[in-house]
């Protein structure tokens, strides 16, 4: 008979192969979702004739000799070619690759705007290895959403899902032609949600640790259900490479982009004509904020939809129409995604009370807002003060030029707190302590009577680009 102990240790023994069968019976199985899309994840190659320049015939090409043959033919697809011109020179033609999906069954394709752009021929490839030539029906360069067109007939299409409905762990799949390699399959999770990306306030980007290359931009990214969440578009890499962070444009935001270049062949978009940053610890206590959230407004734009509406320099947006503002970037995806025309409400603190205005959403200017910039203004009244700073009045000319009322400038940074801040000369000056600054007189009465071992704020204008910042007087 066995013993106690080995009838206890063989237990052990089928209740740990358990847990390990549980384990990986969790795992998900890619391959039916595989199966499924993939047909309709297309190959995207561009042509892009450049301007006709004499080579010589004998021109050195780059060695690739010793390459694996693979390697070698890869590269060879990919050097420019240069067919000869009629002049006896040659002509050379830039190629680039991409991904893309098929979203309609009579031949709607999306992919990346920077996939396409200035291409003179665009050739998508499908999964059957055919090739259909693409027309290209619009391009949104601030979302890079491009929207193609093949003559087809019961093509293959993807399922689409909501990107709102992705949480933050789950499971996601990437199909694309990494390097060209056609329908290479790479998974991964949601790292992410609602990213902010430099130049790219319009798209709150879902972030994966889903393995991405060049070649993947323009391809779609899969939840379990198959279907598809986002445009992979692009990485943060250091090497040229996948490093871990990858970005995705959500379907939803995608698919409106899509639906608008369709009909009308551009896109619109919410604009309030403000611009503003994010509320640190000590923006936060110097705004008598209980704790860092909102978006502070350093900037309204003369005759915008914000200045028309009551909006304030100073004023920390705390929520949009119910829908809380946690970091300044949530508010320029909220904003963007509403038509022009929109009625909003702002939840506001000013001046430490809560407000509540009502406006009306303007129209985004084609090329963007521009924001005057001038050169260093002249002045030739001055004022010593605790901050280290000598300040002048500015002139009427110069107030104009800045679209701002009041303020001083900078003619001299001393020793001091303003040295330690960063402040130079130039820089103008318009709030102090969440106090207005019109005179030369009222910027010494303010910085006189600052507390000490206490935030305090003050906005600083810079070549005509607005920012708060906060310091401490430990004197």
């Amino acid at each position: 008979m066995l013993s106690m102990k080995s009838c206890l240790s063989a237990f052990a023994a089928v209740l740990l192969l358990g847990q390990t069968f549980v384990a990986h019976a969790e795992l998900p199985d890619f391959t039916p979702l595989v199966e499924e899309a993939s047909p309709a994840v297309v190959n995207i190659s561009t042509r892009q004739k450049l301007p006709s320049r004499a080579v010589a015939g004998n021109q050195a090409m780059p060695d690739l000799e010793g390459l694996p043959p693979m390697l070698r033919e890869f590269f060879e697809r990919s050097m420019p070619q240069v067919p000869r011109s009629p002049g006896g020179g040659r002509q050379r033609e830039a190629q680039s690759l991409g991904s893309g999906f098929i979203i309609s069954k009579d031949g709607y394709v999306l992919t990346n705007n920077h996939v396409v752009a200035d291409a003179d021929e665009i050739i998508v490839r499908l999964s059957d290895r055919s090739e259909l030539e693409a027309k290209l029906i619009g391009a949104d360069a601030r979302t890079d959403v491009a929207l193609l067109k093949v003559e087809g007939k019961d093509l293959p299409i993807v399922k689409l899902g909501k990107s709102d409905a992705l949480k933050v762990g789950s499971w996601v799949l990437a199909i694309g032609s990494p390097f060209g390699f056609d329908h290479s399959v790479t998974a991964g999770i949601v790292s992410a949600k609602g990213r902010s990306l430099p130049n790219e306030n319009y798209v709150p980007f879902i972030q994966t640790d889903v393995a991405i290359n060049p070649g993947n931009s323009g391809g779609p990214l899969f939840n379990l259900d198959g279907e598809v969440v986002g445009i992979n578009s692009q990485i943060f890499t250091r090497s040229g490479g996948f490093m871990g962070l990858s970005f995705a444009i959500p379907i939803d935001v995608a698919m409106s982009v899509a639906d608008q270049l369709k009909a009308e062949g551009k896109v619109s978009r919410g604009w309030l004509g403000v611009v503003i940053q994010e509320v640190n610890k000590d923006l936060a206590e110097s705004f008598g904020l209980d704790k860092p959230a909102g978006a502070l407004v350093a900037q309204v734009l003369d005759d915008g939809p914000a200045a028309k509406g009551g909006l304030q320099v100073g004023d920390v947006i705390l929520s949009m129409n119910g829908q809380p503002i946690v970091m300044s970037a949530d508010l320029p995806h909220l904003v963007g995604a509403l038509k022009p025309g929109s009625k909003i409400d702002l939840d506001v603190v000013r001046e430490g009370s809560r407000k509540n205005l009502s406006l009306t959403i303007g129209s985004l200017p084609e090329d963007g807002e521009e924001v005057t910039s001038t050169g260093a203004p002249q002045g030739a009244e001055r004022s010593s003060n605790r901050l280290g700073v000598l300040v002048a009045e500015l002139s009427n000319e110069q107030k104009k030029s800045l679209d701002i009322k009041g303020g001083v400038v900078i003619k001299e940074v001393q020793d001091g707190p303003a040295a330690l801040m960063g402040l130079r000369p130039g820089d103008v000056i318009s709030h102090l302590n969440n106090q207005s600054i019109d005179s030369v007189q009222t910027f010494a009465k303010v910085a006189k009577e600052l507390p000490k071992n206490r935030s305090v704020s003050m906005r600083v204008l810079r070549q005509g680009r607005a920012s708060f910042i906060t310091f401490k007087l430990s004197e």
